[in-house]
């Protein structure tokens, strides 16, 4: 979105397409119905992110990739059974870096 090369959202989408038929193949019709909400989640992102293209430096982007990535592993440790962390309670950390550094 940044870039403004749709290449990357373009592969993306198709993947998220071929996963999306082979899950609702086996858990029906409310993973079809969920790609409604995914498409307006992942378009308001990528028409947002021409207008937070001054506030993502290369600082901060490497900031939220760092908190996506911790967030990510703890999903898998909650898939292994491992821990019991309620990941979503700390989704709203991704936004976090960025009103940081509006404030630094």
């Amino acid at each position: 979105g940044l870039a403004n090369d749709h290449s990357t959202l373009f592969a993306k989408a198709l993947i998220d397409g071929i996963v999306c038929i082979v899950l609702a193949s086996t858990l029906g019709i409310g993973v079809a119905l969920s790609g409604f909400v995914i498409i307006l989640y992942e378009g308001s992102l990528t028409l947002f992110a021409s207008v937070l293209a001054p506030l993502l430096t290369d600082s901060v982007i490497n900031d939220l990739t760092t908190v996506g990535s911790l967030l990510i592993i703890a999903l898998s440790l909650n898939l292994l059974k491992v821990t019991d962390i309620k990941v979503m309670n700390f989704a709203p950390a991704v936004f976090m870096p960025i009103i940081f550094s509006l404030f630094m």
